[in-house]
């Protein structure tokens, strides 16, 4: 049976050693075909999908092939949650912290899944498979408490279904 990779306990994602190649921006650029102001949002989503987050040196070329000021490219990243500007999991787990997911057991779930990862709220694991998140909320509340994976749903969950939820994302004998 393969070791199992140790999770990161730090807050900060592991950087990668080298800055990602260039040639994944270009092609993005190509397919794009003229991009402005007005297209920063998909610019920057279509990053992300290649990339997995939006490394420093391509968001800094992608501003000096459009024009677009790297300012206004950081302003839009910070904004939105949905941008990571550190190398994030394969897989984002996400727990929802409303209200109706608390008062039903949000906590004990939460805490099922620290444990399942081995990390806390905002944090990759070591081999690059999950980042938890922590949420106001997911718009689920009848189903509450609910977690995501990707754009999974899970409903009712409790702490014994945690693992169950979480091993189907895992690869075979990881």
């Amino acid at each position: 049976m393969p070791a199992k990779t140790k999770p990161s306990r730090s807050k900060e994602s592991p950087k990668p050693t080298r800055k990602p190649p260039l040639a994944p921006l270009k092609r993005i650029l190509k397919s794009m075909g003229t991009v402005g102001s007005s297209d920063v949002i998909p610019l920057l989503q279509a990053i992300q999908e290649d990339y997995g987050y939006l490394p420093e040196n391509v968001v800094q070329a992608a501003s000096e092939l459009t024009g677009i000021p790297a300012s206004q490219l950081y302003g839009v990243a910070t904004f939105y949650a949905q941008f990571y500007l550190e190398p994030h999991g394969k897989h984002t787990v996400r727990v929802c912290r409303g209200t109706a997911c608390y008062v039903r057991g949000a906590r004990r779930v939460l805490d099922a899944v620290r444990a399942s990862l081995g990390v806390a709220d905002g944090e990759t694991t070591g081999d690059m498979l999950f980042s938890l998140e922590t949420v106001a909320c997911l718009g689920a509340c009848a189903m509450s408490p609910v977690i995501m994976v990707d754009d999974a749903y899970y409903s009712k969950m409790n702490p014994r279904k945690v693992d169950l939820v979480i091993e189907r994302y895992r690869p075979e004998g990881h």
